[in-house]
């Protein structure tokens, strides 16, 4: 499977209540990254508190992700549960993931934030 990065323009939707954030409306339609794995699943990147956020687009068990700022293994260990097909590889998960880190540093730097 060829694997491919999308990008959208997805603003935070991290609600910001005092000192408190509470979760983004995070769904398969949530996302400023996303590279499709299988028909029907995506590994995607969206912000969240301020970073940006790994998981599965379709997931079993809701709001599992890590920051981009992880490597790809430990994301993949966390996030590796809601995969939904075993036929989608380790490997392409990785892949997935790296594709999706790199994308969310090079965006950093040419905005001047840090990676």
């Amino acid at each position: 499977m060829t694997l491919t990065l999308e990008r959208a323009n997805q603003p935070d939707q991290t609600a910001v209540i005092g000192p408190s954030a509470l979760t983004p409306p995070i769904s398969e339609d949530y996302w400023a990254y996303r590279v499709r794995v299988a028909d029907g699943q995506a590994i995607l990147g969206f912000p969240k508190f301020l970073t940006i956020g790994i998981g599965f687009a379709v997931e079993v068990d809701w709001n599992t992700n890590l920051p981009y700022t992880c490597t790809a293994e430990q994301i993949y260990e966390h996030i590796q549960h809601n995969r939904g097909d075993d036929a989608i590889t380790r490997e392409t998960c990785l892949d997935a993931i790296r594709l999706i880190q790199a994308a969310i540093r090079e965006d950093r730097a040419a905005e001047g934030l840090m990676p």
